[in-house]
């Protein structure tokens, strides 16, 4: 893994170019620096300052090398790179309140923006004008859109928002786009129309993040009252749903068809499986703990240190994790939502954290060498087991016969 420490401001959102050789970043303010790696260091070489509001959504399309950013201003950008210059194309949205989140469609010919208007403006480009324009999906939306994924099949749209609710929408339009085809989530596909709700029954939080998986049949979502829901399209509607006992998380992504990381408020990226028959559970924190150096010190350099920190106890407020504050984006920094073996995290404390991860669908020992160095032997055990009720076939013997190994 690597840390590097970009700012002093949180990094709001970031994202990458297709071959990870740059990153666009928000430093919570109206601007977007892009930084391009010269060894092992991050030189900034752009700043794209046509917004008047925070950003709060960036993504870059790797095979057209356009970026959309969204913004506070209620406004979204197209940026095109012309001669060396980054140069941006008006997208119209028609809302009353800010953008909160972008995102591209697989196929990159359209976008969806989430807005504080109660409202997802899906937008396309329109050549006799040469300008964005947008179509809105608003029933049944009852609050802020805070996130956006696409469905493989560029049609798809899965929203989460600050009513408690993840719906899945058909993004269909007939001027960029041929009829899609029947999916388990739904055959009939309009413009707009509903396909799927979640949540909101008495309980939950407004929903941080969703993520489709690598085959669009699996959907996640995390809440903010500490859940992480996974629902599979192709078996049952009924979503599994796992309380977890840490701070809410931000951001989750799929890195494998039944794996997924999460990330928020403990600082820490988290690992979540979710077996061939729907049972999801917690499997491991992914970040080994700094070791503490203890040493004797006199009484004299212990008042010293106190004082220059004005306190009355000696204490040490640095955390164990390598981000020193919130999670706010987890993005995949190498493979992709099928087979992930390098992940992103970027944080309230300016840094940026590159992941080592791997997880290999047909050889599911290879998780071990992420998880041994980090975990007790009880948490282990609890893994082993996990993984031996998915694929038998994988750990010879009986599972008494592995129980009683493992013991």
């Amino acid at each position: 893994m690597s840390l590097h420490q970009f700012l002093l401001e949180p990094i709001t959102c970031h994202a990458w170019n297709r071959d990870r050789t740059q990153i666009a970043i928000s430093p919570n303010n109206h601007e977007v620096h892009i930084y391009k790696k010269s060894g092992n260091q991050w030189v900034k070489t752009h700043e794209l300052k046509e917004h008047n509001g925070h950003i709060t959504g960036i993504d870059w399309a790797p095979k057209s090398d356009r970026i959309v950013t969204c913004g506070a201003d209620r406004n979204a950008y197209v940026w095109s790179q012309k001669e060396g210059v980054w140069k941006p194309t008006l997208v119209i949205l028609r809302i009353n309140r800010a953008a909160t989140f972008v995102k591209w469609s697989p196929l990159e010919n359209k976008f969806a923006v989430g807005s504080g208007a109660r409202l997802i403006s899906v937008c396309y480009f329109e050549s006799e004008n040469d300008w964005w324009v947008s179509k809105h999906i608003k029933k049944p939306i009852r609050s802020t859109i805070l996130s956006l994924d696409w469905h493989p099949n560029n049609v798809l749209l899965a929203a989460g928002s600050c009513d408690f609710k993840c719906r899945v929408f058909s993004a269909y339009i007939k001027e960029v786009e041929e009829k899609p085809g029947p999916t388990p989530w739904g055959s009939k596909m309009p413009f707009g129309a509903v396909l799927a709700e979640f949540g909101g029954a008495g309980g939950g939080g407004w929903v941080h993040s969703v993520s489709f998986s690598a085959s669009g049949n699996r959907l996640a979502w995390v809440s903010h009252d500490s859940t992480v829901t996974v629902v599979d399209s192709s078996k049952t509607a009924s979503p599994s749903q796992l309380k977890t006992e840490f701070l809410p998380l931000l951001s989750v992504i799929f890195v494998s068809e039944n794996s997924l990381v999460a990330a928020g408020h403990d600082c820490c990226p988290m690992l979540f499986r979710c077996d061939d028959g729907g049972t999801l559970t917690f499997v491991s924190k992914l970040d080994l703990p700094k070791q503490s150096i203890q040493r004797n010190i006199s009484a004299m350099e212990r008042f010293r240190n106190m004082d220059k920190r004005a306190t009355t106890e000696d204490r040490n407020t640095a955390l164990d994790t390598l981000h020193q504050n919130s999670i706010t984006q987890v993005s995949i920094y190498e493979g992709d939502k099928r087979d992930c073996r390098k992940f992103c995290t970027t944080g309230i404390d300016g840094a940026m954290t590159i992941w080592d991860f791997k997880v290999n669908n047909h050889s599911r020992a290879a998780i071990f060498g992420v998880l041994f160095s980090q975990t007790s032997e009880i948490e282990i055990f609890h893994v082993f087991l996990c993984l031996y009720s998915e694929s038998r076939s994988f750990y010879p013997g009986s599972p008494d016969h592995v129980k009683k190994s493992c013991e």
